[in-house]
């Protein structure tokens, strides 16, 4: 088990403003953000990081929806982080979120929905990795 896991604020709660609400949640739950950045994704970077759902039907429109405005990178620390995480953020359909998670409260739809969160240990390496170097961890 690993002690992080990879977030991102996408482009839907960026522009609705709930960038100052999400890192909140997520440090009075007791994650330390141990790397972030904001930045505007491109066709290139955007298409690189899902490429694992290259052949999936959604993946342009993905692709399109996380270029369509700038995101907020951070990679989390805490004990038990994926699993934890997983729960504060709620299920990907946020009419199915549990409440007060933070795609109950912010999310919109399906595809706009508010943030990501690794899914794995193995992953939140890799995802954290794609966006930042050690140097930039703390």
């Amino acid at each position: 088990m690993s002690n992080i896991t990879f977030t991102m604020i996408k482009p839907d709660a960026v522009a609705n403003g709930h960038i100052g609400k999400i890192l909140d949640q997520i440090t009075t739950a007791g994650y330390q953000i141990t790397a972030m950045k904001y930045i505007h994704l491109t066709e290139k970077t955007a298409g690189e990081f899902y490429a694992v759902h290259s052949e999936r039907p959604f993946y342009k429109d993905l692709v399109s929806f996380m270029v369509s405005g700038p995101i907020v990178a951070a990679v989390l620390k805490k004990e038990n982080a994926v699993a934890d995480f997983r729960t504060l953020i709620g299920a990907t359909d946020p009419s199915k979120a549990e409440p007060g998670t933070i795609r109950n409260l912010y999310a919109k739809s399906i595809d706009a929905n508010a943030v990501h969160g690794s899914d794995s240990d193995e992953n939140a390496a890799i995802e954290a990795s794609f966006f930042f170097s050690n140097l930039e961890r703390f």
